[in-house]
């Protein structure tokens, strides 16, 4: 695929701990890539790498996708750069790993960091998904993936984390489950409203992906699992490029679960 015919996708959040695995799956399958970042995040050592690679086909742009303003900014400087995103990767998200002494109860958690979630995981997309899908609804085209996660289908298990020393025990974030399982429901939203312009609206929900977690919490979280391990980074983008392309071009308003059977039990 040449440059001057390369599809264009935009990825949010390309800086977290998914961010770059899309980014980089994006690139090697011929994508130009609009990278949407915070401002500080655009430094990433994986983004610079990658940029150092692919030359011209990334663009790593300062965004939040709360603010509605910066996304009508980098949709703008799409636009002039490159014309209309093909693509639009939500992957904005907070999540909260266990750090020792961090620790909360459930009654204690602020009300302040339950609606900081809900801002970045839901409306972030809300809004990320208005800004491009009306620009991909206006030339006929467009294919929404929205990263969704296990935990928009279960809770999860506080057991998986109770070895970490920390007291209060951690807790995993209640918004976030939550956050995802909303995003769920807005992606079948927006795939009614969007469907007769030509857009699809879809959802990719990971398991568990490997990425440094402690020895402990891999046995546990791996005999959770009826495939008996994590998803490898690498085993995502395939299903994620599924959905970006022609190849699903009559696939809108599912749930796509890669999570190694996790939620069939």
């Amino acid at each position: 695929m040449s440059p001057s015919t390369a599809r264009v996708a935009v990825i949010t959040g390309a800086a977290g701990n998914l961010g770059p695995v899309w980014t980089r799956g994006l690139l090697e399958a011929g994508y130009r890539v609009a990278a949407l970042s915070l401002h500080g995040t655009e430094q990433d050592p994986v983004l610079v790498e990658l940029g150092s690679t692919y030359g011209d086909t990334l663009d790593v742009i300062t965004a939040d996708v709360t603010v509605r303003d910066d996304l009508e900014a980098a949709a703008a400087r799409i636009q002039q750069r490159w014309g209309t995103p093909d693509v639009l990767v939500n992957n904005a998200g907070v999540d909260v790993p266990p750090r020792p002494g961090e620790g909360t109860l459930l009654e204690d958690v602020p009300a302040d960091t339950f609606r900081r979630v809900l801002e970045v995981n839901v409306l972030g997309a809300f809004q990320a998904m208005q800004v491009f899908g009306a620009a991909m609804s206006a030339v006929g085209r467009g294919s929404i993936v929205n990263i969704g996660s296990l935990y928009a289908s279960v809770s999860p298990d506080p057991r998986m984390y109770d070895h970490v020393p920390m007291e209060p025990p951690f807790l995993k974030p209640p918004a976030y489950g939550a956050s995802k399982a909303g995003l769920v429901n807005l992606s079948r939203y927006f795939c009614t409203h969007l469907a007769r312009t030509g857009v699809r609206v879809n959802t990719l929900s990971p398991g568990g992906v490997a990425g440094g977690q402690d020895a402990e919490f891999v046995r546990k979280f791996s005999a959770r699992v009826p495939l008996g391990r994590l998803a490898r980074p690498d085993e995502l983008v395939q299903p994620l490029l599924f959905l970006a392309s022609d190849a699903s071009s009559y696939v809108t308003g599912i749930e796509l679960k890669v999570d190694g059977g996790f939620t069939a039990w």
